[in-house]
């Protein structure tokens, strides 16, 4: 078994998870995603980001506008709707639900 390959899919599990969480905080464009993602260790690309993305705007989830950046040109900050800030607080519940249960399935025994 290949242990690179079963890394890679525990974290695609989740990206969806913390794409939601970073955009609870602020609006974001993907360049600012991709960055705090790589901030946490958790490395994505723009080939990944850009259809999940497109994906959670089509299921209602986020929402995005058009900014003017000095820099370029205008950016596409995605933000979470109501009904996307519903769904993040039920992912949450459901991950602190498997943290704990994962938590109590791996410790040693204790007698």
């Amino acid at each position: 078994m290949n242990i690179e390959n079963t890394k890679a899919q525990m974290k695609k599990g989740i990206l969806e998870f913390c794409i939601l969480s970073i955009l609870s905080h602020e609006d974001h464009y993907p360049s600012e995603i991709i960055s705090k993602m790589k901030d946490a260790k958790l490395l994505v690309v723009e080939g990944t980001l850009y259809p999940l993305l497109m994906r959670l705007k089509n299921d209602g989830l986020l929402s995005y506008r058009w900014e003017e950046s000095t820099s370029g040109p205008p950016r596409k900050y995605y933000k979470l709707t109501p009904p996307g800030e519903q769904f993040l607080k039920e992912l949450e519940t459901t991950w602190t639900e498997l943290v704990d249960a994962v938590n109590r399935t791996t410790q040693k025994k204790l007698s």
